[in-house]
């Protein structure tokens, strides 16, 4: 496989706004709760979380996905008043102050709180238990908004119990298909589907690596995809199975370099929307993958056909 394929020809619609997917984007993360893995408490603020996503835009994000509970393993749960008094304020106050331009996901799997973060302004709902709970499917039909199904087994508190594969690779797959159809049937149009791998997520090292060098077979759904793995765990793992002796991975900050690199990978291998802390970081990384892949296509394809 050539390092530059062209990304899948796809594109997403909401409200009155379109996003072409045959380029790549990058999803800005703001997490607005107290005890994320990475920044938690650091965007509590509306405030903050406005100057946060102002940056981010800045900085070359297209997307801004918005959480309000996390989901790092072993996290407390929250209420869906706590959920919708952090998430629904932030999503008001980006569209007074940040335009209606940028797309705005939510991560939640409340039916409740998409609800209300839509009728704020939202444009995509991003749910990491891929519309399982009560209504969210029907929701999500009824909506008419892109949805992201991510690939997990069990819940945040459970999953690395359930990290269990023959083979990861035909298993995610067969699994995302499954929840494909089920979703669909309940009203879920496909063409406003975009598959999340899951990672982090009832997966451990050696699934990850299986995964992020074999992204490209996920293509094969007919699907958008979406890449997150910004500052997880198994970034940390490659750095000390490395050896790498410049860092100091407890601190998840410092995963951002390996992390770039990681949305590189998947961004060759079919990813058209990558998910990040450090925005900046990405934007440079993809501005010279998409100039290697402009020039590749003009010079390289046409000597090679004019042999």
């Amino acid at each position: 496989m050539s390092l530059f394929q062209p990304l899948p020809n796809y594109k997403i619609s909401s409200r009155n706004k379109t996003l072409n997917l045959s380029e790549p984007h990058i999803m800005g993360i703001l997490n607005v709760t107290p005890d994320s893995f990475s920044d938690g408490g650091r965007f509590n603020a509306v405030e903050n979380a406005v100057a946060h996503c102002q940056q981010m835009m800045d900085n070359g994000a297209t997307i801004i996905d918005i959480g309000g509970e996390s989901t790092r393993p072993n996290a407390d749960a929250v209420s869906t008043t706590e959920e919708l008094q952090r998430v629904v304020p932030v999503v008001q106050a980006i569209r007074q102050y940040c335009g209606d331009d940028i797309w705005l996901s939510i991560d939640t799997s409340n039916p409740e709180v998409m609800q209300a973060a839509f009728d704020a302004g939202a444009d995509i709902w991003n749910d990491v238990r891929a519309l399982k709970r009560t209504g969210a499917a029907e929701l999500a039909a009824s909506l008419d908004i892109p949805v992201m199904l991510m690939h997990m087994r069990g819940e945040p508190t459970t999953m690395n119990n359930l990290a269990q594969y023959d083979n990861v690779i035909d298993e995610v797959s067969t699994e995302l298909t499954t929840r494909i159809k089920e979703v669909t049937r309940l009203g879920v149009k496909q063409e406003n589907i975009i598959i999340d791998p899951g990672f982090g997520f009832a997966k451990n090292y050696e699934h990850h690596c299986a995964l992020l060098s074999q992204l490209d077979s996920l293509q094969a759904l007919g699907l958008p995809m979406m890449f997150g793995i910004s500052r997880k765990r198994f970034l940390a793992e490659v750095l000390t199975n490395s050896g790498v002796k410049t860092v100091q991975t407890t601190q998840a900050i410092e995963r951002d370099a390996v992390g770039t690199a990681a949305g590189i990978f998947a961004l060759q291998q079919g990813a058209s929307i990558i998910r990040t802390h450090n925005v900046g970081m990405m934007q440079q990384a993809v501005a010279l993958w998409s100039q290697l892949s402009a020039y590749h296509h003009e010079h390289c394809i046409i000597n090679t056909n004019t042999r």
